[in-house]
């Protein structure tokens, strides 16, 4: 606590923010990898899945980080989930320009993460609608997903890949359905008061 009482501030450069930014830093470096020598060698693949996963992993790192050393900060809030929504969107875009993933899968996992970041936006005022487990797993899923996608493993890893993004779009749908609805809670329980 400093004299007048308030808590001391966090400095925006810190290394949870560092992580995060790093993160975002390694979304072009992850497309120029995915789309060299026609997006299909194989050797640039496995860079390409060496960098999402690098980056996946600052992801886990960062919020445990700011978290246990007291880093959280505004710019840490806003910053981590458009790092996060930057590499998975390039990803899965890159991987439908490429005809390795479907156009709607693509499209549904986008929708529901813009939709929650509208929603988020939409309640501020009225509090903040935190991650919850499902959409951890959700994450989770959809990382797995996009890694077994980028990975040149062949045709026998179809039936695998298939079923984790299964597992990740209804995931996906049902972690957004139980957003749209804790705000619509929030909204309502705010507008009570």
């Amino acid at each position: 606590m400093t004299a007048e009482g308030q808590a001391p501030q966090v400095p925006v450069l810190n290394i949870a923010n560092v992580l995060t930014m790093s993160r975002l830093l390694l979304v072009p470096v992850f497309l120029v990898a995915l789309f060299w020598a026609d997006g299909h060698d194989t050797v640039w693949r496995w860079i390409a899945t060496g960098v999402f996963v690098l980056a996946s992993v600052t992801d886990r790192i960062d919020g445990e980080v700011a978290r246990r050393r007291g880093l959280v900060t505004d710019f840490g809030k806003i910053a981590d989930p458009i790092a996060d929504k930057a590499l998975t969107g390039a990803a899965l875009v890159g991987l439908s320009m490429l005809g390795d993933l479907w156009w709607w899968a693509t499209w549904v996992i986008i929708v529901r993460e813009l939709g929650v970041t509208l929603l988020r936006f939409w309640v501020i005022r009225h509090g903040v609608i935190a991650a919850s487990h499902g959409g951890k797993i959700k994450t989770l899923l959809q990382a797995i997903a996009i890694g077994l996608y980028l990975m040149p493993l062949g045709s026998w890893a179809d039936i695998p890949r298939w079923v984790v993004l299964g597992a990740a779009l209804i995931a996906t749908v049902v972690t957004g359905l139980d957003y749209v609805i804790r705000a619509l809670r929030m909204r309502a329980a705010g507008g009570a008061r």
